[in-house]
């Protein structure tokens, strides 16, 4: 037999017949937009932690969709929790423990989440901080700029110096003299409300990273106008907290350090109004890139994924900043929106991380999820909050220092070997070691088996420097402080 060839007429005729049939099947993907907020703890309103927080617009997002009470990052630091977040793996799986350990070789491209959407055929765009901005891979994006890219006139440039020498010691905060378009993040939001404005011909997946409320809590004047500091509420505290914590978590806490600074200036409740009044203007993006969202022809097909990286200690358990594996570092928001499946105002009071976020994101828009991914799926909660959920939060800092979270209870064990276990129902401020205790030796056990069995070392090195010190100093604490004060200036 015979097969004769298609006329041209009828082969352009099936080609775009199936052009069409794919665009229509991309049609149906869902969008995504992705917001990741940075240094943001549970002091948000939906969450009622803290009465004198002013967050309208992260609450007007938690009454679109499901908002998660009990959510914890993959490390207290930058780096390591982003890079754990969008790659899929645990820090304690690709040794990326700190902010000067490099991602990108231990985790190939095609194993980032991004790369997961551009291979199924997503429009791929993101802004700010995403991935941790000192190590830059620009072929995990279709379009990609960051907050340098954005500034007007060196507007931001001009305050880096103020930024860099407010406040106390290593806690940076000043009020500033400038409009909102002054800093980055204004122009970040920017650029996720211009890509909202866009036609697109294929789903995308836009990422927004803002900065605030990371150091320096330098904001506009009028931020801070919101909070008076005679009127500051300073967050929960005990003299003695240290009393029962082993060494390992008081070489944690460095009291000695940004607390006692603190304490000997007096501006406790200054440093507090400046935190606020950075998140407020965060707040204040947040609620311009959702009136663009709200108005674009998109917020139909479009799942939200509002993340943080981390928490901060504001004093409790005289501890400033992230790096510490209690609830103030490692609680940040979670909130979902998903069409269809969400219901508006919903809440969630199962104990999640953020390893969670990337197969869901794959599983809600039909992406296999990779095998290398650690994490698992949560959309039975995102479709029944009450539903049945095991799997605990489990947060590392550093080599071979994990924290499990279940809803009752959390444990710590250090590299060292020392422990500290709280009983978060009738504890919530963590100011009782149960670790010693035998009546809740059993307890105890059972979140002991939910620790991780293996741990890499850490890329930088800091693991060989010994359990006892956790790679930690004057040097590396000066390091460290001279790394963010360039990287605030930026």
């Amino acid at each position: 037999m015979k097969i004769r060839p298609l006329p041209c007429l009828a082969v352009l005729v099936l080609s775009l017949a199936l052009c069409s049939g794919s665009r229509a099947a991309d049609a149906k993907k869902p969008n995504v937009l992705f917001i990741a907020v940075d240094d943001l703890r549970d002091w948000v309103g939906y969450l009622h932690h803290n009465e004198q927080t002013k967050t309208p617009n992260i609450d007007r997002l938690a009454k679109m969709g499901l908002a998660f009470t009990h959510s914890y990052c993959a490390a207290p630091v930058c780096n390591p929790s982003r890079a754990a977040l969008m790659s899929g793996r645990r820090p304690f799986t690709t040794g990326v423990y700190e902010n000067n350990n490099d991602w990108r070789p231990a985790i190939p491209e095609p194993e980032t989440l991004t790369h997961q959407f551009r291979s199924a055929g997503y429009f791929v765009a993101g802004a700010g901080k995403i991935y941790h901005e000192s190590y830059k891979r620009l072929s995990d994006w279709d379009d990609y700029q960051g907050a340098k890219e954005r500034t007007q006139d060196g507007k931001a440039k001009k305050q880096s110096k103020a930024d860099v020498d407010g406040g106390v010691g290593g806690i940076k905060f000043a009020p500033l003299d400038c409009e909102d378009d002054a800093l980055p993040d204004y122009h970040i939001t920017n650029y996720g409300i211009e890509q909202l404005g866009k036609k697109h011909d294929k789903p995308f997946f836009l990422a927004v990273g803002l900065h605030k409320p990371h150091m320096p809590w330098n904001v506009p004047r009028k931020y801070y106008d919101m909070f008076p500091a005679d009127k500051i509420i300073l967050p929960p505290y005990l003299e003695n907290d240290l009393d029962d914590i082993p060494p390992a978590g008081i070489r944690m806490a460095k009291p000695e350090g940004d607390h006692a600074a603190i304490l000997k200036s007096g501006r406790w409740k200054e440093a507090v109004q400046g935190y606020l009044a950075a998140i407020a203007y965060t707040d204040m993006n947040i609620g311009r890139l959702l009136d663009a969202f709200e108005k674009s022809e998109y917020r139909d097909n479009t799942i939200i994924c509002f993340w943080c990286d981390h928490g901060w200690h504001l004093g409790e358990k005289h501890h400033w900043r992230k790096f510490a594996l209690w609830e103030e570092a490692t609680r940040s928001p979670l909130i979902w929106v998903v069409p269809g499946i969400t219901k508006p105002g919903s809440v969630c009071e199962r104990t999640v991380d953020f390893m969670t976020i990337y197969p869901t994101l794959c599983d809600l828009a039909g992406i296999a999820v990779p095998k290398h991914v650690e994490g698992k799926s949560i959309r039975g909660l995102l479709n029944d909050p009450k539903s049945d959920w095991e799997a605990p939060g489990v947060t590392t800092y550093r080599f071979k220092n994990h924290t499990v979270r279940t809803e009752d209870w959390r444990l710590i064990r250090y590299a060292n070997g020392d422990e500290e276990f709280y009983d978060e129902k009738n504890d919530p401020n963590e100011w009782t070691n149960l670790a010693t205790n035998p009546k809740f030796a059993e307890q105890k056990a059972k979140l002991a088996k939910m620790l991780p069995d293996h741990n890499h070392a850490d890329l930088g090195g800091a693991a060989g420097k010994g359990a006892e010190d956790f790679g930690d100093g004057k040097k590396a604490e000066k390091k460290r402080l001279k790394q963010e004060a360039k990287q605030a200036s930026k």
